[in-house]
């Protein structure tokens, strides 16, 4: 049995119940890659972990695995899904197709000042990056394209497009902690001077760009270089 990792904290809204607080924070743990792939849970390692109870634990294990997030294995455990090249291959295609879709749909509706707040994120994960600081970085990236697609009033793309980033996030860290370098072209640059430009075909382009630029590349290359073996399961 291995000690499970800090599963961060994260803000909750007024009166927000024991129920909630235990659901976001093990999906921002998932999303932010602090559950490797493979790993297996329990809902008492999880309940101990997070302080409480095991029902509110049952709950949150409920709804993620609803998001793909987590799978059911019976006999009272769960893990984090194990990601292979062809479920690779269908998110990252879902991720571009979805993505793009709500840039070009929420562009109508950017505003300076958003374009502003969107700028003010990339300073912020400019300097993530210069610390390190990975799972800042993954925090401020999903809030970078956050801002971006929730500008539209009727966008309906976000619920599926954050359950790409949580079958994503376990991934993309054990890519990260394994030395392949996860961004190497910062593309938020070419994104802004599309959405100055209120370009939606150069905003498009520059979506897809990021993604491929990002965890595409790495991840396929990891894929590849795991294909020979793999690694035991943690339990949690």
């Amino acid at each position: 049995m291995t000690d499970i990792p800090a599963l961060p904290q994260v803000p909750l809204p007024p009166g927000a119940t024991e129920q909630e607080n235990v659901y976001r924070r093990l999906r921002a743990a998932i999303m932010t890659g602090a559950l490797a792939p493979e790993t297996v849970l329990t809902i008492r390692g999880l309940a101990a972990a997070l302080a409480c109870s095991p029902t509110p634990v049952r709950e949150a294990v409920r709804r993620l695995s609803t998001e793909f997030a987590i799978e059911v294995l019976g006999n009272r455990r769960m893990r984090v899904p194990a990601m292979t090249p062809a479920r690779f291959e269908e998110v990252l295609s879902l991720r571009i197709a979805l993505e793009s879709h709500a840039a070009e749909r929420a562009l109508p509706y950017i505003s300076d000042v958003i374009i502003a707040e969107v700028a003010a994120i990339d300073r912020q994960m400019d300097g993530a990056l210069a610390q390190g600081d990975q799972a800042r970085l993954t925090v401020l990236n999903h809030d970078f394209h956050r801002r971006i697609y929730g500008a539209n009033p009727h966008q309906a793309a976000m619920p599926m497009i954050e359950s790409i980033w949580l079958q994503l996030g376990p991934f993309q860290r054990q890519v990260i902690e394994n030395g392949l370098e996860f961004y190497l072209v910062d593309r938020h640059k070419e994104i802004i001077r599309a959405l100055r430009a209120r370009d939606p075909v150069a905003l498009a382009i520059a979506i897809e760009a990021d993604i491929r630029d990002g965890i595409y590349r790495s991840g396929r290359q990891f894929l590849q270089r795991r294909a020979a073996g793999g690694a035991a399961p943690v339990i949690l």
